[in-house]
């Protein structure tokens, strides 16, 4: 079993609501999620009823605020103040400012913060980031199992944001680069600056949210 601490979990996750997706890790046994999270990201979930309003299933657009995704502060708005300074990191959502949608009506728009020393971060990395903050999609590019954990990486020293459904991990300081595990690729990175505290979406996702369709 890898190595983690009760603190180092990202804050616990939602199940997808997808036929066939997996469950979160973070909510059955580890055991379970490592004999097989047959998660398709291509697959959207069924919306409910609050998703389906207009441009909750758009992708992330440029001065979109993001919001937490769960917790006792799900829906509140995200400030660089909120984020400690080496994690944990935290889950969110897009939210449109001008109409407040939050654009959860597909699982592919969720993305993963952490606040980061900015002079860890390599330069593709630093020209994304705000105040040290970067930004990716919470897919897993394996099999689109959500990514849960931020654990010490299985080949080195740095902490790192890991899919516990097949062990896949990710550098976030650079360019989320695979690090260990089956994953084809990075994650897609999501541009951001920091507007009045808040954290804001600077541009649209840069690399492919998801599992890589047509093999």
């Amino acid at each position: 079993m890898q190595q983690s601490n009760p603190g180092a979990s990202i804050e616990q996750s939602r199940e997808t609501d997808a036929a066939g997706a997996c469950t979160d890790p973070t909510r059955r046994a580890v055991l379970t999620a490592l004999a097989g999270c047959a998660c398709l990201a291509a697959i959207e979930p069924a919306a409910a009823d609050d998703d389906e309003q207009p441009g909750a299933s758009e992708r992330p657009q440029k001065a979109d605020l993001l919001v937490r995704a769960e917790g006792d502060k799900a829906g509140q708005v995200i400030k660089s103040d909120d984020l400690k300074l080496g994690g944990p990191p935290v889950r969110a959502w897009p939210q449109d400012p001008k109409t407040s949608v939050v654009r959860k009506g597909s699982r592919l728009n969720e993305v993963v913060l952490v606040k980061l020393d900015p002079n860890e971060l390599d330069d593709a990395t630093r020209a994304r980031a705000a105040d040290g903050i970067v930004c990716y999609s919470v897919i897993c590019s394996h099999a689109g199992c959500p990514i849960t954990a931020w654990v010490k990486e299985e080949q080195g020293d740095k902490t790192v944001l890991k899919c516990m459904c097949h062990n896949s991990e990710y550098d976030p300081r650079q360019n989320a680069q695979v690090v260990f595990g089956p994953a084809p690729r990075r994650l897609a990175a999501l541009p951001l600056t920091v507007a009045d505290g808040a954290i804001t979406v600077a541009a649209p996702f840069v690399g492919k949210v998801g599992v890589q369709q047509g093999g």
